[in-house]
């Protein structure tokens, strides 16, 4: 391939920026031409192209967000949505497209390679729900963020003796509240891949505050329920001094960390050694430190595998 295309789409993450970085300079540096899609599937169909030179990703490893700006496209479900932007990319070059996002980024993909496109995926998307790859980029850094968040209402939660419910993102995927509440020393956390009743939450906490704790954390995948609805639950029932707190978008935000700008970087070089091959059809990721590549229908299809053994060391741990 002698041109290809690249966007962001769905939900951003930090560490979006280093992966467009490394696809435009390694795209060059082998001789390839690169056009940015602005604003996801939707810039495809609205023709909102550029050219991306070497000094147009100058300054930006260190920025979060995505300087293609990203949108959801729900037109882009429509094969006939799909075609126009195929048309729309050759008209304008393109032979190839790396595609930066999360689940439902991909499926755009995957029609797209479906229908004769390449396309190469990347995943970047902080809920880490993509069952192929180890981790996903802005996994990390989304983790740093809540955990920085913790460490500081644990401070006011201890100070005032009261439990606080902290709702991170995750709507089907709890690995931001696993890993962020054993960074954190949470006294229970609560995530969609274990069925918890709140009857069950209730029991913990009172437990806990029998075995002498006077103030604690419970960190609540939003996928579950909603930190209010569960403080208002756990105010009626138990005489426990409870708050609520949702960390919300800001999440998303920030410079990415370390490991998410070296995963984000090796992971666009990869993509561009596939298109420059024709290689398409394909998402790339990291499985035990190595960076691999996997057919886009095989990856969509894996099951992805919840992390039992770390859920039973947080309960362990926790007590």
């Amino acid at each position: 391939m002698n041109k290809i295309g690249i966007l962001t789409s769905g939900g951003d993450s930090p560490g979006m920026n280093a992966a467009i970085r490394a696809v435009v300079r390694t795209a060059i540096g082998n001789g390839m031409q690169v056009v940015g899609v602005e604003h996801g599937y939707r810039g495809a169909l609205d023709k909102s192209f550029r050219d991306m030179g070497m000094r147009s990703v100058s300054d930006i490893v260190q920025r979060g967000g995505t300087i293609l700006h990203t949108a959801r496209c729900m037109d882009f479900h429509k094969s006939e949505c799909q075609e126009q932007a195929i048309a729309n990319m050759r008209e304008a070059g393109i032979e190839g497209l790396v595609v930066i996002g999360g689940d439902g980024s991909f499926r755009g993909a995957q029609a797209l390679s479906n229908k004769g496109f390449p396309t190469v995926g990347i995943p970047g998307t902080i809920d880490n729900d993509l069952a192929y790859t180890d981790y996903t980029i802005g996994f990390h850094t989304a983790c740093n963020t809540c955990l920085e968040a913790i460490d500081k209402i644990r401070d006011t939660s201890s100070s005032h003796e009261r439990f606080t419910i902290v709702e991170v993102m995750g709507r089907h995927c709890g690995d931001i509240a696993l890993y962020t509440g054993i960074a954190g020393g949470a006294e229970l956390i609560i995530i969609p891949e274990v069925n918890l009743t709140f009857s069950e939450i209730k029991k913990t906490l009172i437990e806990a505050s029998q075995k002498g704790k006077t103030s604690g954390l419970v960190v609540l995948a939003e996928g579950v329920c909603g930190a209010e609805e569960l403080m208002r639950y756990l105010q009626r029932e138990t005489n426990l001094s409870i708050r609520a707190t949702v960390l919300g978008h800001q999440q998303r935000g920030g410079s990415p960390s370390v490991s998410d700008r070296v995963l984000a970087t090796r992971l666009g070089y990869h993509a561009v050694s596939l298109l420059k091959k024709d290689i398409g059809n394909r998402v790339v990721g990291v499985v035990k430190e190595k960076i691999v590549d996997f057919d886009i229908d095989e990856a969509l299809s894996m099951p992805r595998k919840f992390r039992k053994d770390l859920y039973r060391m947080a309960e362990v741990v926790s007590q």
